[in-house]
């Protein structure tokens, strides 16, 4: 694992395209009827008990109308660390012993790995059967990623979480390695060894996707007062990308503290720095409930939900609360096919029609 050279690849994490309290999904029930009805089945899968060919919908019961997790990662940290920490900042915290833990659980309860690019562009490729995931990282930290030195080389570090993924890979290959991370380039990004240059390059060259996450983690709600100051943090960052990896453009924002701007959103979404200019197609909340199908007619990237993490102080409505809580049935559940998008037809009223880009319609 060798850190790489830079290569200089263009365009970035979206290039090809809260309740507190009760029921998360309140309103969000199953409607009925619809307007048509297609018969037959998906396209070719590898799913649980099926090989090439269509499927059996009554036994998959595929859902791609259905809600998708995207999770959010703070820091990972090493058992004896965890008395230097207080309550709330263990909150955004979890071990390493715990994220490779995490990960044999969604493998073995059939979730799959795809990149936050895929979701927001409705690639869905996963198995039919198979429930799709999204993985992001804030702040960039050394726990998410860092290089060591090693005989004059640098190399991954191993109590890391790209280095867990990657180490599940290599056992679980069917299960991804994809992820996006979201940085803060005026702080320290993922430790000191290499260069910041190579250390995002390492990630993107994986196949990781990079996003915005301001240049100094600020409150655009609270600090950022003016339209000049919400466009030196987004665009200052997008400037510095452009400086460490000529032509990677930030097209996702995840929000620092979950605050929005309350009157300046048009600069959250859009604006330019010093000549820069930057455009947010999706912006993250700090979340509590699964996003939206990217087929739905509540789909709004703009506003994407995230579900937190399990962080060593336990919160409410994080990953194992809906990994107990959530009925597959609410969930994505892929038919295998990602030029067609199936869904029963209790479902059939919340798929919009525009979003479809020409992948057939299945309703069952």
């Amino acid at each position: 694992m060798d850190a790489p050279g830079i290569s200089g690849q263009p365009d970035g994490s979206v290039q090809d395209g809260g309740n507190g309290t009760g029921d998360p999904l309140a309103g969000d029930t199953d409607t009925d009827g619809t307007e048509e009805s297609t018969d037959g089945g998906a396209g070719a899968n590898d799913g649980p008990g099926n090989g090439p060919g269509p499927i059996d919908l009554e036994a998959v019961k595929p859902n791609e109308a259905g809600r998708i997790m995207v999770v959010m990662f703070h820091r990972f940290i090493e058992e004896h660390e965890i008395e230097k920490y207080g309550k709330s900042d263990r909150e955004y915290m979890m071990t390493f012993d715990a994220f490779r833990e995490l990960l044999e659980t969604l493998y073995t309860s059939g979730y799959r790995l795809i990149s936050l690019n895929d979701y927001l562009n409705g690639h869905i490729d996963v198995p039919a059967g198979y429930i799709p995931m999204v993985f992001t990282f804030d702040d960039g930290t050394a726990g998410q990623f860092s290089f060591i030195e090693e005989d004059g080389q640098l190399k991954v570090n191993p109590r890391s979480a790209v280095a867990i993924m990657e180490e599940f890979n290599r056992l679980h290959p069917d299960f991804g390695l994809k992820g996006t991370f979201f940085v803060n380039l005026k702080n320290e990004t993922f430790g000191k060894a290499g260069t910041l240059q190579q250390r995002l390059q390492y990630l993107i060259d994986k196949g990781f996707e990079i996003g915005n996450h301001t240049y100094s983690h600020i409150n655009l709600r609270t600090e950022a007062k003016t339209a000049e100051a919400v466009q030196k943090e987004i665009g200052g960052n997008q400037k510095r990308m452009y400086e460490l990896v000529p032509g990677y453009k930030f097209t996702a924002l995840a929000l620092p503290f979950g605050a929005r701007s309350k009157n300046l959103e048009q600069y959250v979404i859009k604006g330019e720095y010093e000549g820069v200019p930057y455009e947010n197609m999706a912006i993250l909340e700090v979340g509590w409930d699964p996003a939206q199908s990217p087929f739905s007619v509540k789909f709004d990237p703009l506003s994407t939900h995230r579900v937190r993490s399990p962080g060593i102080e336990p919160v409410e409505f994080d990953i194992e609360w809906w990994l107990a809580n959530m009925k597959r049935s609410n969930e994505f559940v892929s038919d295998g096919d990602p030029d067609t998008v199936t869904v029963p037809e209790s479902y059939a009223d919340l798929v919009d029609q525009e979003r479809l880009g020409g992948r057939k319609l299945v309703i069952y």
